[in-house]
């Protein structure tokens, strides 16, 4: 039988000595191997588990129930935001109402590039926006994302260096497997024809986009929210506010 993984995550109510050994002694008992274990802010523990056999999930789920000092918060397949929480201790936070949007600060750029990194490695069309201000570290945070994965990036539109508009690409360059950066502003506002149609050209392809300034890239072009897999928000501080009037006025002299 294959081995599965699942996530567990419980509150603590009263943390007496011992108690996480006789947690860990009963997943030994039923062969259940801890993988990751962390303290998930404050008083909340979550694991990975992994076993063979779905009925001993069943059976230390009912147990744990018995447990009167804990109570069991998550049991389930481990999403990408559970195994994250477990390596860094916290939860990545998401917008309530739209569950695909996921906000971070720039002290949390650890937890951000691990995040990208592990969207990249999946395999297929993936479309992500990155909303921030200038300068907050969206680039460095997809590149650095590029290399958790073990992929390689390429530069479709671009402000890093100077201003970047691609209207071809290498054979090289154009792999799937690569991820493509692509800046909002830079490939609407300052596109021509040929950047355009490169840009048709590599959205159709089954491979990982990156869009910085996703809502002027949307406004501008084609595609819409719905496009996007994923879209994140990356700020200085908790309560920046994302606002574009700012810098793209820069953009249109060009």
């Amino acid at each position: 039988m294959e081995m599965k993984q699942w996530y567990m995550e419980y509150r603590i109510h009263k943390n007496r000595p011992g108690l996480l050994g006789d947690i860990a002694s009963l997943m030994g008992m039923l062969e259940i191997n801890i993988m990751t274990i962390n303290g998930v802010e404050d008083k909340t523990r979550g694991m990975l588990l992994q076993t063979s056999d779905e009925e001993k999930i069943e059976i230390l789920g009912k147990l744990l129930k018995k447990v009167d000092n804990i109570t069991v918060t998550k049991f389930r397949e481990p999403k990408l935001v559970d195994i994250l929480a477990v390596r860094h201790g916290r939860y990545i936070e998401r917008d309530s109402d739209d569950r695909k949007t996921f906000r971070f600060t720039r002290d949390e750029l650890g937890l951000l590039v691990d995040f990208l990194g592990e969207i990249f490695k999946k395999e297929g069309n993936q479309l992500i926006g990155l909303r921030g201000m200038p300068r907050v570290g969206k680039t460095e945070s997809i590149i650095a994302g590029s290399v958790c994965s073990n992929k390689r990036w390429t530069f479709v539109s671009s402000t890093l260096l100077r201003q970047t508009v691609r209207s071809q690409l290498s054979e090289d360059e154009m792999n799937p497997n690569n991820v493509f950066i692509i800046d909002g502003i830079v490939s609407t506002i300052r596109s021509n024809e040929k950047h355009y149609s490169l840009l048709q050209e590599i959205m159709a392809m089954p491979s990982t986009k990156v869009v910085e300034h996703p809502d002027i890239f949307v406004r501008d072009s084609e595609y819409d929210y719905n496009d996007f897999n994923y879209i994140v928000e990356l700020r200085n501080t908790p309560d920046e506010e994302i606002s574009y009037e700012s810098f793209t006025a820069n953009y249109d002299g060009f």
